[in-house]
């Protein structure tokens, strides 16, 4: 157990007993919260760190440019730098309201191959195949607009919306990319992904739709349901094997500590950085490294925190000619007219997403393996980084490996729980990423500089045209190449034949009673997509998974392509 100074948090206050205790009101924990107390039978109480999500920005689709550096909303955590980051040090922004990374995200809906899933079921994970979490995905789910019902949802609490701004250069790029043998997909999540569309949304009306508005608000005036914000979860309380409830400080360092305690499980849902590292302050996690900070081993758990990946993306922008772009548009007495058309309900920038358009392909011809993923929008940031937009019209083409192999670490720093951990993705260590990702930086250039691309193409920006051979390629990846925003693997389920699972296929904690881990940071290995959409599917069979019920009938669909 760990001491804390009485002039600084005070003394620990025993607070009330509940049947389930959640840790972080994120993407899972939400739709968890409302799963759990919908019958009125159990008892919750919701633990978030962050405030309530009342900030603005965080229901205005374009504030996410605003909330990736507001630390109020955001965790702020930076990964260590490495070889193949050109020794930079990259952001790691995490969720830290209610609603977690789905309040902060870009709000894309995307949830992968059904090779992603098969994947996860043939490393030993049953119940967690295509057929097993396409009924999940689609409980989840209310989408408006077209989509075949064999796969999509459409009486669930989570709108998913198409994109209702068109751009021409949106359209030259995808004209392009059929030139190029790419089809065009009216439905990435449905029976197949390969190809390009308009991205598809987690907005509806002009606002953001997070877990804390989809599946959190219909609950929070349940009477079995307590949400507690500001409170920073310090550790896991522990008899034995068995987790008893959890400690936290009230208002963060400084606050007073508070116990509650969970007469039927613990549920860890902080995400692919919190969750490991909560783990590890517990007591829970790899013996050498919880001894050199001073932590009793409670249990030794050797993968805790490790198996960390994240999709790693270099940015290619060019100077634009003849068309007007999001850059101009998003300055002086324009951006007040697009403020206008937004709030009269018309199409804006304000509505946007960070990237209209999404496709899927492959790094070699000869290889159809859907194997990487680009994006395009009308807009470009200076030195190809998200944040700032380019003082010229530019665009922004930027492509990454579905399935990178590089692993890295969550690894708890001290034994203080409000040091931040070192959060190392070890980002194109492995030889075939690199290899992969250099076919997808050559596709996103041929995509540049299509035929119907030229008469808006004034001259590439970054890394520029000079910048041809594979080692240069590489080399303008490590300059300013960045996260996708998509960690996760921390808490890995697998078999008992797996020597660094966390998780069971039922997200237990191994050798642990009354501890389950449900979010990210489970996902066994990396799926073909932004990462939202599955950890809600997680959240929604994580929560039948905790009441014991029967899991939803497979629906078997005719093998497809990709």
């Amino acid at each position: 157990m760990l001491d804390y100074p009485a002039n600084e948090l005070g003394r620990v206050v025993l607070a009330d007993r509940f049947d389930y205790v959640i840790i972080g009101a994120g993407s899972a924990g939400c739709i968890l919260a409302n799963r759990l107390t919908a019958d009125g039978k159990h008892t919750v109480c919701l633990l978030e760190a962050g405030p309530r999500d009342w900030n603005p920005y965080l229901h205005i689709p374009a504030g996410f440019i605003k909330t990736l550096t507001n630390p109020n909303v955001n965790w702020m955590y930076e990964a260590e730098p490495s070889h193949w980051t050109g020794g930079r040090s990259i952001g790691v922004p995490r969720g830290k309201t209610l609603g977690g990374s789905s309040s902060i995200n870009g709000h894309i809906y995307n949830r992968g191959q059904r090779m992603d899933f098969d994947n996860w079921a043939q490393r030993g994970n049953q119940g967690w195949g295509y057929a097993d979490v396409l009924p999940y995905f689609r409980r989840c789910e209310r989408r408006i607009g077209a989509g075949d019902d064999t796969f999509r949802g459409r009486e669930g609490n989570l709108a998913v919306t198409d994109l209702n701004y068109s751009h021409p250069l949106c359209e030259a790029f995808m004209e392009g990319a059929g030139q190029l043998g790419i089809p065009r997909n009216p439905d990435y999540n449905g029976a197949n992904q390969l190809g390009i569309s308009y991205v598809q949304r987690t907005t509806h009306k002009g606002r953001r739709v997070s877990t804390a508005r989809a599946f959190l608000n219909p609950a929070k005036s349940r009477s079995n349901l307590t949400i507690r914000t500001g409170a920073h979860a310090t550790r896991i309380l522990l008899d034995g094997k068995r987790a008893t409830g959890v400690e936290y400080a009230k208002g963060g360092r400084g606050g007073k500590l508070v116990q509650v305690h969970a007469d039927t499980e613990v549920i860890l849902s902080g995400g692919a950085i919190n969750s490991p590292q909560l783990l590890q302050l517990s007591g829970i996690g790899p013996g050498g490294l919880l001894q050199s900070l001073g932590i009793t081993v409670n249990h030794e758990l050797a993968g805790v925190g490790e198996n960390l990946r994240d999709h790693y993306a270099p940015r290619f922008s060019a100077r634009v000619k003849n068309v007007e772009t999001i850059n101009e548009l998003a300055r002086g007495y324009k951006l007040v007219g697009e403020i206008a058309k937004y709030l009269l309900g018309g199409k804006s920038i304000v509505n946007l997403s960070p990237s209209m358009v999404y496709g899927f392909w492959h790094s070699e011809a000869a290889a159809r393996s859907n194997d990487l993923q680009f994006i395009f929008t009308p807009a470009s940031y200076k030195q190809g980084v998200h944040g700032l937009l380019d003082d010229h019209p530019g665009f922004t083409v930027a492509a990454w490996q579905h399935r990178p192999q590089s692993k890295g670490w969550v690894r708890a720093r001290t034994a203080d729980p409000f040091e931040n951990p070192i959060i190392q993705p070890n980002y194109l260590a492995d030889e075939g990423d690199r290899k992969i990702l250099i076919g997808a930086m050559k596709l996103a250039r041929r995509l540049m500089y299509t035929e119907p691309m030229k008469p808006f193409i004034d001259f590439e920006t970054y890394p520029g045209d000079h910048v041809q051979s594979d080692d240069e390629l590489l080399e303008a990846a490590r300059e300013v190449g960045s996260t996708t925003f998509h960690v996760m693997g921390t808490c890995r389920m697998g078999p008992e034949t797996d020597a660094t699972a966390v998780v069971d296929d039922h997200l237990r904690v191994r050798g642990m009673e009354g501890l389950r881990v449900i979010d990210a940071s489970v996902m066994p290995a990396m799926i073909s997509a932004n990462l939202n959409a599955a950890t809600m599917m997680i959240g929604e069979k994580g929560a039948d998974l905790v009441l014991g019920q029967q899991a939803m009938e497979p629906i078997i669909v005719p093998e497809l392509a990709p």
